[in-house]
């Protein structure tokens, strides 16, 4: 299983690794290809090129995996243990069983679609549910105390709202309710969404609606939308609009600030 480090608050350069209103329009879809291996600490890199000799190819056609079949022999008669380790982390983590159901009640709730909530907690947290950021962000979705406050987390006599966030189903409830909070601000444009929510809405603001020049929100604006695709039932949502994003090159399970 890959370890989740520390990660800090938004803006973030380094991602963990690691879901849509309902309808909502996308224009059409690249056919990306997602690279990765999982080094000797057990941390998963991934990449929408091959960087090296370490990384072979996970996902492809934006959505379809090279080798579906967990374990599946090569032609050789061998096992292709990076893809069975990248494909077990991604669709068999353990942890995937445990907040399924959290994820599904709450996205029906909100009217976001289950497998994008998955997606950004895979890039988020990596399902670590004690993720927490030195800023302060905190569990599956990493939400910061701020954030939880501003979407219906409140504290009381017993526990703060940094505490009640460690929750899992209250800290899924605070990033959904975000999730579609941005929706709403950025309607239509599923690209604009998940770099808000990695750099915050008013950066998105500030270069004029527009995912902000930082390479690490391109990145993950990037690796959330392979993860997307992946998960989404029925295969790869249209499209989004905005054109390429940049190399994706990540750690799973650390972040730093971004300059």
């Amino acid at each position: 299983m890959a370890k989740t480090r520390p990660t800090s608050n938004r803006p973030r350069q380094w991602i963990a690794a690691g879901m849509l209103l309902a309808g909502l329009a996308l224009a059409p879809a690249a056919h990306a290809a997602l690279y990765g291996y999982i080094d000797d600490d057990g941390v998963a890199h991934f990449s929408d090129e091959k960087l090296d000799e370490r990384y072979t190819l996970f996902m492809k056609n934006g959505g379809e995996l090279k080798s579906p079949s967990v374990g599946r022999a090569s032609a050789g008669g061998q096992i292709d243990l990076e893809t069975h380790k990248l494909y077990r982390y991604v669709v068999n983590h353990p942890n995937i069983a445990t907040v399924e159901p959290i994820i599904r009640q709450v996205a029906q709730a909100q009217n976001v679609d289950p497998a994008l909530v998955k997606a950004v907690m895979a890039v988020e947290s990596g399902f670590n549910a004690g993720a927490v950021s030195p800023k302060g962000a905190i569990g599956l979705m990493q939400v910061i105390p701020d954030t939880g406050a501003r979407f219906g987390v409140s504290a009381d006599a017993r526990r703060t709202v940094g505490q009640k966030l460690a929750d899992p189903h209250t800290n899924i409830s605070a990033g959904v309710r975000y999730l579609r909070w941005l929706m709403e601000l950025f309607p239509n444009n599923l690209e604009l969404v998940l770099a808000a929510y990695n750099a915050g809405e008013g950066a998105v603001q500030r270069y004029n609606n527009k995912i902000p020049p930082y390479p690490e929100t391109q990145q993950y604006v990037s690796t959330v939308l392979q993860f997307y695709r992946f998960y989404r039932p029925g295969g790869a949502p249209a499209g989004v609009a905005g054109g390429g994003i940049n190399r994706v090159k990540m750690v799973i399970g650390g972040r730093r600030n971004m300059p």
